[in-house]
């Protein structure tokens, strides 16, 4: 079964990830950026940010995985197509981010393999005031089913 626009619009419950120094730490281990405004405080005090920021691609782990959006996709028909962070202000250690994923877009392609389906998610992250501070889209390629 294919998605229809009325997906579009569709959102999360809402969830709160707090900022943790442990989890950006082990974050910029992973991805092997050891970057000192991530650690070093007295460095990351003295910067343009004046404090610890996180790295620019830690909103992908800002999911605790049981965040559901209201609809059913087959798992593996999915592939991740495409990932891009838009700030509007720096996360920091010790923030409290409000998230909620929200379906932004669908549209078809014709593929090699037959039709293929995007599947536009924006997590859009607020601070504890409601400013807006990042929206991590991620978008997704939903193949034609197997028959």
């Amino acid at each position: 079964m294919n998605l229809d626009k009325s997906v579009i619009g569709l959102m999360s419950n809402e969830y709160v990830f707090e900022i943790e120094g442990r989890h950006v730490g082990q974050f910029a281990a992973a991805v092997g950026d050891d970057n000192p405004l991530y650690s070093d405080e007295q460095y990351a005090a003295q910067s343009a940010y004046a404090g610890l920021i996180v790295p620019p691609t830690f909103p992908i782990a800002m999911n605790d995985g049981k965040v559901e959006l209201p609809i059913q996709l087959d798992q593996r028909r999915m592939l991740h197509g495409e990932q891009e962070f838009l700030y509007y202000q720096p996360i920091r250690i010790g923030d409290r981010l409000h998230c909620r994923i929200k379906v932004s877009d669908l549209y078809d392609k014709e593929g090699k393999s037959g039709n293929m389906q995007f599947l536009k998610l924006d997590t859009e992250m607020k601070d504890e005031t409601g400013e807006l501070v990042c929206i991590s889209r991620m978008n997704i390629v939903y193949r034609a089913a197997n028959n």
